[in-house]
């Protein structure tokens, strides 16, 4: 399937997406300074707001809020830029640049999704429209789908957390699926909405790219009489064989269908089934 749409869609894709991603980010921090020394919250505008979306036509806030940091620490936000570089330079590079571009953009079409069917629902049920769902989305869940992606396909892996501690990602993927569960449990609808969103586009994205032929019921019993066929059962524990082929080593007790002679030419008391009677190397 992602041959034949590379084919198609490949020359349409991104190269080094990660890149305009980090510029993005550091174009967030930077207004989150400007707005925290002005006064003025550029943020606000840049929110995924459904209701501003469709009452007010403010169409940019479904492109700005991927450009909103997680955080105003100056000295996280290096850490966090050049640690998701890292990880979207290898993923690009080993998946290559369409199923990227692919991964990354599935996942925030998904978010924008998601958050415009939670305010649908809440709007249904309560009677009206509200403000605030965009608050539950920023660069933290991009960072999500592409850390996941990663420790999944480099489970050992071992990086320096925080430069200094040496840590393999499966780890690292262990502690963070304890926090997002965590927050799953304990933060409102608009948050586990937003959290959804980001492991639906990992987990649709990895079962699309697996060989989902292996766990077919149909396949499983293939495999299974094959492995029947190839290694026969043993005979039964105290119960001795009368007939053994000394070619395959099968006997009467595991293949029962078949018959067994002794040849006469061969210099020793050496017996045959009926598949290698008439094909073996007489023994001299």
């Amino acid at each position: 399937m992602w041959d034949k749409l590379e084919r198609k869609l490949g020359k349409y894709a991104v190269p080094h997406l990660i890149n305009y991603l980090i510029i993005g980010y550091g174009i967030g921090y930077v207004l989150s300074f400007l707005s925290s020394v002005t006064g003025i919250n550029i943020i606000s505008l840049m929110t995924l707001e459904p209701f501003m979306i469709i009452h007010n036509f403010q169409f940019w806030r479904i492109i700005t809020w991927v450009m909103i940091p997680p955080s105003m620490n100056i000295l996280f936000a290096l850490i966090m830029m050049y640690f998701y570089y890292s990880l979207g330079r290898v993923l690009e590079q080993n998946w290559g640049t369409f199923k990227f571009n692919v991964y990354i953009f599935g996942g925030l079409i998904i978010s924008v999704i998601g958050a415009f069917v939670y305010y649908g629902i809440y709007s249904l049920i309560n009677g009206g429209g509200v403000l605030g769902i965009g608050q539950y989305y920023s660069t933290s869940y991009v960072n999500m789908s592409i850390f996941l992606a990663f420790a999944l396909s480099y489970p050992d892996m071992q990086v320096l957390l925080y430069f200094i501690i040496p840590i393999k990602m499966k780890w690292m993927a262990i502690v963070y699926g304890v926090l997002v569960t965590y927050e799953l449990i304990v933060y409102p609808w608009g948050a586990r909405i937003a959290i959804i969103c980001s492991l639906l586009n990992f987990v649709i994205f990895f079962l699309s790219t697996r060989n989902l032929r292996r766990i077919d019921p149909r396949e499983i019993h293939r495999r299974n009489e094959f492995k029947r066929a190839v290694h026969p059962d043993p005979p039964v524990r105290g119960v001795v064989s009368r007939h053994k082929c000394a070619i395959c080593g099968r006997t009467e007790l595991t293949n029962p269908e078949l018959t067994f002679r002794f040849c006469s030419k061969c210099n020793g008391n050496y017996e045959y089934c009926q598949d290698h009677l008439f094909t073996h190397v007489h023994k001299e």
